[in-house]
């Protein structure tokens, strides 16, 4: 992986200049190739499939397909939102969308806010390289939800036309913005604005988390309001608390580092957000500490309608696309193995396995069930 060159962070007294927005996508990079930012706790561990001895389907002519949005893609895997907004990260996002463009898969961008904001060449390819090399892809656009309280639905449509995106995410990182030194702590009036960009917006919705989930209560919030679709981002896998932490600790900010340490490991866990959300919408991508297909096969079999992995593309991302494409085959042979040892000729098969729930999932959802 290129050794990127990081600015280094300075505090703000809450107004997040653009050039700081930039240089804080490259610190991302930095912190979560060196430290370490993973966090256990997904609840994929306490979900068993139920195996199916006699399948009577072979294997190599399971269907991985599924329908997003309109668009048939090849298999249930998204590369999610990850970066861009620095020149640093053009090379990253140019192989995770050529290998999306030859896998046919979905793949998201990071947050677009400095490419809408800024008049800098360099920076705004680091979003349009996407489509440029990725002309049938599916590829998704990403703001954040804070923003949309100074955005209006032009300036949201400009983020689709950046990158001629097929759907935008509007994302949620009200527990990141809390412990960034910088962060952007107001989120009056979000659902509302989240609803307005939903009903006129030109392509369809998703609503993501960043990493600490969903709830069922949140999902029908969101539901309500008309999103298209809840990715879930659950609790397990990569902490932005976490990273946010090592940035606060950078430019001496001691007490959002020590918040960021505290709620490290705060959030939803994936298992259970991807459950409730399923519960309240019919079109969830379950993420958030995903790392195979068979995390995959799970999250499909609670609801699910595909699974999404951002730090795994990370490192083959910086090798070139061959890496990534590499990575793309061993997840879909990992999924379609536990299609084929669980009987599912289809995704939709999939999605009505047998499984068994145990551990501090079951006793989460168990709680969670009689509080209602």
């Amino acid at each position: 992986m290129d050794t990127f060159s990081i600015p280094t962070p300075s505090p703000s007294d809450g107004d997040d200049s653009m050039p700081e927005t930039s240089d804080r996508k490259d610190d991302h990079i930095r912190i979560i190739e060196e430290e370490d930012v993973e966090t256990a706790g997904t609840g994929f561990a306490d979900i068993d499939l139920v195996h199916e001895a006699l399948p009577e389907i072979h294997r190599d002519e399971i269907d991985t397909t599924i329908e997003l949005f309109g668009h048939e893609l090849a298999a249930p895997i998204v590369i999610e939102s990850m970066t861009g907004g620095h020149p640093n990260t053009t090379k990253i996002n140019r192989a995770l969308a050529e290998a999306a463009q030859e896998m046919n898969i979905a793949m998201g961008v990071g947050s677009q806010r400095a490419g809408i904001e800024l008049d800098d060449e360099d920076l705004l390819e680091s979003y349009t390289v996407v489509r440029d090399v990725a002309p049938d892809a599916f590829l998704y656009g990403n703001v954040g939800a804070a923003q949309l309280l100074e955005y209006d639905v032009e300036d949201v449509e400009a983020a689709v036309e950046m990158i001629d995106a097929d759907a935008m995410a509007i994302h949620l990182n009200f527990l990141q913005e809390a412990v960034q030194p910088e962060g952007d702590i107001d989120a009056r009036g979000c659902l509302a604005e989240i609803g307005h960009v939903a009903s006129d917006l030109s392509v369809p919705v998703v609503v993501k988390e960043t990493g600490n989930g969903i709830s069922r209560e949140t999902a029908s919030r969101l539901t309500d309001a008309g999103v298209d679709a809840i990715d879930v981002a659950g609790q397990g896998g990569t902490t932005w608390s976490g990273i946010e932490s090592y940035r606060a600790a950078a430019v001496g900010a001691s007490r959002q580092e020590k918040i960021g340490q505290l709620f490290r490991a705060w959030g939803v866990p994936t298992a259970v957000s991807t459950l409730e959300s399923a519960a309240v919408h019919d079109c969830v991508i379950a993420s958030g500490g995903v790392r195979s297909g068979l995390d995959i096969a799970k999250a499909i079999a609670l609801g699910a309608r595909a699974g999404g992995l951002a730090k795994p593309f990370l490192g083959p991302a910086g090798q070139g696309t061959d890496a990534v494409v590499d990575l793309i085959e061993q997840l879909e042979l990992e999924l379609r193995t536990a299609m084929f040892v669980t009987g599912s000729a289809s995704v939709a098969d999939l999605q009505e396995a047998e499984y068994v729930v145990g551990g501090r999932t079951k006793q989460y959802l168990d709680e969670r069930r009689r509080d209602r």
